[in-house]
Parts: C-alpha cells; structure tokens; sequence
C-alpha cells in the first residue's frame, strides 16, 4: 500500500510556502490507481476537488496530438503529409515544405510572435499562424525549436478539415468521452464556464503577491479553443489518456508517438539537447541530467509525456507501468517551479518504490 506521504507534503509545502493555492494530482501503478487527489483551494474560501477543473497548459498538447494520430490511424492524413496539401493557405512565406511530423516534433520552425492566448476568433487566428515567416536559414526536420502556439491551432484546424468537427468538439468525441471525463475538453463550452462557477479553477501569479490578474482566466481565453494551452478538467482525464493509448490509437501509431522521432538535437527554445515523439517530449536527461520541464531525476529512459508552464506535468513510464499527472493552480516564476516539479517527480518515484 502506497501513501504518497513525501508527495503530499511537498504540495502542502507549496500550499505554506504561497507556490499555489492548490492542487491536483493523479497516480497508477500496474493499472492500479494510487491517487486521485486534491488539496488546497480554487481561490479563497473555496476548495479544490478531484472534480475540479483546472487548466493543464501546455501539458495539454498531447490531447491534440492523439487527435491527429487518431486520423493517422483512419487513414485521413500521413506523418510526411505536407500541412499546405490539406490547408493551402498555410503554404505561405516559406512553409510549403512543413509536414504533419515536422509540426509534431517541433521542426517545423516558424514559432511566433503568436502566443496561446492572443486574442482574436478561431480563423483570426489562424491567419495569424499561415502569415507566419519560415525562420530564416530553418529547414524543417533539421533544425527544432519548441513551438508554444503556432503550429498547435494548425494542427486543430487539420483536424477539423480532415473530419469536419471542430478540435473541442472532435476531442470530447472521440477522447474525453470514451474515456468517461465528458467534463474534460479543449476549450472550456461556454455552458460550463458560466454554470461551473468557482469548479473552474483559477491560475494564480505567485512569483509576487498573489493574483489572478493574468489573461489565461479572462473567459474569452477559456471558451475558444487553444490547443496548445487551454484543456481543461480533472487532472486524472489526462492521466487517463495516457493510460488508454492502446485504445484510442492502434499499436504502431501509439509506439511511434512514444518513441524517439527526433534525438539529440538542440531545442533552440529551449536551449537544451532534448528528444521528441510525436507530440510528446522523452525522457533526456542522458545529455546534460535532469532538465527543465522534464519528469525528474528517477524517470526511466522511455518516459514519454508533456508539462504545462509553471504549473503541471503528466507522463507514463512504460519499464515502471506508471501514469503520474498532477497540476498546482499557482505560477512561481520559472526556478521555483523547476524546484517544486522536480521534488514532486522524485518523491513520486520514492513514494512508490520505484528508485
């Protein structure tokens, strides 16, 4: 029997030390679930459930790219597809050579000025990504540069082309719904949002005094669809996905997402040496130890999955059959994050054993 004990006091910790008001956190170990857990508060007075829904950030992505792969999978598009053969007008400014891999390794290289939560409609937006410039001297496949929202609403809007529902409609279809979390989505729907009230939990800036004056809670952020940053739900909904890739995808598209699509290179957004799957960051502390937005010191080489900024984390190691998913509603500037994400992902490994 597992208590988590180390675990749950580093998120307390947190709690003491105004990290974050509160938390979430999921675990399974051998399809056993360890945890499914909440702590602390959504905002003063009020708290955090198991059932509430908080914001995932970028540790979201993999929702869109099991989306896509899922289309893979029907036959509806390739990995070595060019973007531009399904959406032309992104075949702009240099991108006509991007393909379906390029955008989920993060080769693709045309990485902003755009971020998640600029304003604008669906295809405003949109128009934004397709007059992006490729980057100059960037040839795609052989150069990486994480993209934090570019390539993520072009591969929303494949989505929609390829099967013609939108990507929020699309993922609680086909992910959220058959895994049994239909208050899970992309997006939050407007009739959620409005009727959830204080279940729709707030991200608190900690790095100063504490506030939620930031754009990533405004409602508009909330209701339209970010695939790269704004999943929102009990955090045990992406654990969950990860515990049923063999489901949601066939065996050699969920090994493919899994395994090293691109190894050793220099993530010029990053800048570190970091390995990619499709859509998912693997385990790469054998070039430099433990990195940021990685799974701690005690992840297995084969690790697979995604963190959120400042905020969450959610991967499977395949040696220890482990699914871990956790997410604090408080953004503490990037080194005490690190810290706290860090501490987290090693007491998880100690808690259960597994160093």
């Amino acid at each position: 029997m597992h208590d988590l004990s180390q675990t749950r006091s580093i998120l307390q910790r947190g709690i003491e030390d105004r990290l974050h008001p509160g938390a979430q956190i999921y675990v399974s170990l051998r399809g056993s679930i360890v945890a499914d857990d909440a702590i602390g508060h959504t905002r003063p007075n009020v708290p955090m459930t198991r059932d509430s829904l908080t914001l995932w950030m970028s540790a979201g992505k993999p929702v869109t790219a099991v989306a896509i792969l899922q289309l893979v999978d029907r036959g509806l598009i390739e990995l070595d597809t060019h973007v531009a053969d399904v959406i032309p007008e992104f075949g702009v400014n240099g991108k006509d050579s991007i393909t379906l891999r390029h955008l989920l390794t993060h080769t693709a290289g045309f990485r902003g000025p755009l971020n998640n939560f600029t304003p604008g409609t669906w295809h405003e937006i949109l128009d934004r990504a397709y007059a992006l410039r490729q980057e100059p001297g960037w040839v795609p496949g052989e150069s990486a540069g994480y993209h934090i929202g570019s390539s993520w609403f072009v591969l929303g809007e494949l989505v929609r082309r390829l099967d013609g529902r939108a990507i929020d409609q699309y993922v609680h279809d086909e992910i959220f719904a058959k895994l049994d979390e239909p208050d899970a989505s992309i997006g939050t729907p407007t009739a959620t949002f409005d009727s959830r009230g204080d279940d729709v939990v707030l991200m608190f800036l900690t790095d100063k005094e504490p506030t939620t004056d930031w754009p990533g809670n405004t409602r508009e952020a909330n209701v339209l669809p970010r695939p790269g940053a704004n999943a929102r739900g009990p955090i045990r909904a992406l654990a969950k996905m990860y515990e049923s890739l063999a489901s949601l995808l066939s065996p050699p598209v969920a090994a493919a997402m899994a395994s090293r699509q691109r190894a050793g290179m220099l993530d010029q957004t990053f800048k570190q040496i970091l390995d990619w799957g499709l859509g998912v960051m693997i385990d790469s502390k054998q070039y430099a130890g433990e990195h940021a937005y990685g799974f701690g010191p005690h992840a297995s080489a084969d690790t697979f999955g995604h963190s959120g900024n400042q905020s969450s984390c959610a991967y499977a190691d395949p040696k220890h059959q482990l699914v871990v998913a956790w997410t604090c509603n408080g953004m503490p500037g990037e080194a005490k994050h690190q810290t706290r994400a860090s501490a987290i992902n090693r007491a998880i490994y100690e808690d259960l054993g597994l160093v």
